[in-house]
Parts: structure tokens; sequence; C-alpha cells
């Protein structure tokens, strides 16, 4: 996984207006917290974040004017409810060979067996504890020949060399069902 780097600034001035006013200069509002040190507001320039988060479990280093450089990813995420522009980021500060733990999407792959069989997804992601500079951004299973009443659990997925669950295995998380069979339909009786 590869660093993106981002400007932002100190940000002094607190409160809606002052929110409202770094959206209009096309800055999103953000704090930096993490390994004991106070938190950090910042504004970040917004369409570099808003791209750098189309990648799940981006890892940020941020150039903070006059304050060094930060490495961070971020922790949760504000959406404008209508027109889902970041308003609001939270980032964690991390540290190179740190282990953190994650989200990350399964996907999966192959063809399920012959006969109308349907996968039924349990768990979308799966939390996973990775170094922070190797942070995986999916898991893929294979559902390839899987029959009817197969369970994939979370210590049957495949994942990356240095990434662990940070869930118990024995969580199902995709699972192949049969068909539903259609009730015939009642004969009625006419006397």
């Amino acid at each position: 996984m590869s660093e993106i780097k981002l400007s932002a600034e100190v940000r002094n001035s607190f409160g809606k207006g002052a929110a409202r006013k770094a959206r209009v200069a096309g800055k999103v509002p953000g704090v930096i917290y993490g390994h004991g040190t106070a938190p950090q507001h910042v504004d970040v320039e917004g369409h570099g974040l808003m791209m750098a988060l189309k990648t799940a479990n981006v890892l940020l280093s941020l150039d903070i004017a006059g304050a060094g450089t930060e490495l961070v990813i971020p922790k949760a995420v504000q959406r404008h409810p209508l027109k889902r522009s970041i308003s609001h980021v939270d980032f964690l500060i991390v540290k190179k060979g740190e282990k953190v733990t994650v989200d990350v999407a399964i996907v999966t792959e192959g063809d399920l067996a012959v006969g109308g069989n349907m996968l039924e997804t349990l768990q979308n992601t799966i939390s996973v504890e990775a170094e922070a500079t190797h942070i995986p951004t999916e898991v893929t299973v294979s559902i390839a020949g899987l029959e009817a009443g197969a369970t994939i659990h979370a210590r049957d997925l495949v994942l990356p060399a240095g990434t662990t669950l940070a869930v118990d295995g024995d969580i199902a998380v995709l699972q192949v069902v049969a068909p539903q069979a259609e009730e015939p339909a009642a004969e009625s009786t006419e006397a």
C-alpha cells in the first residue's frame, strides 16, 4: 500500500462558521489524534482527500503547514446527507511497523455449482489486524463449485502475509443456499 500525500493547515478557529468557511475554500475540517498526543485540528485539501477516500483503508501522509508531517489513516468520515460531500474527517496517527485493526471488503470469485443455488452474503467486510503500511484493500474468496449447504467461515479466508483475523474464526461469512421450491397450487373442490 502506498502513501498518498495531502497538504493540510492547522485550524485555529472553531465552530460551524469556521467549518463552513473552510468548506467554501475547498477544504475539509478534520481532527488528528492518537499515540497519546493532544488532538490537532486541521483543514485538509478537499479534492485530494475525496479522491484518496475512494480507496478503502488508505494511508495518508498529511503535510501540515508549519507543523511537520503525520502518517494517518481515516477513522471516521462524515458526509453531507444529500450532497454526499465530505464534511469532516477524524484521522488516527499510525507509525510504520505498527499494527492496526481495520475492516476489509470480502470479494468473491468463481461460479457456484450448477443447479440454481444462490450465494448468501452474511458479512460484507471482515476485521483484520495488519501492519499500518501494508493494509490489504480486500480479501478474495473462491466460491467455485460450492454446493448448497456449504458455509465459508472467517477462519477459511486466505489472508495476505502479515495479516491476522481480529474476529472469531467461527463467524460465518458466506453460505450457499438451495433455491426455494414453489408450493403447488391447491386445487379447489367445487360441489
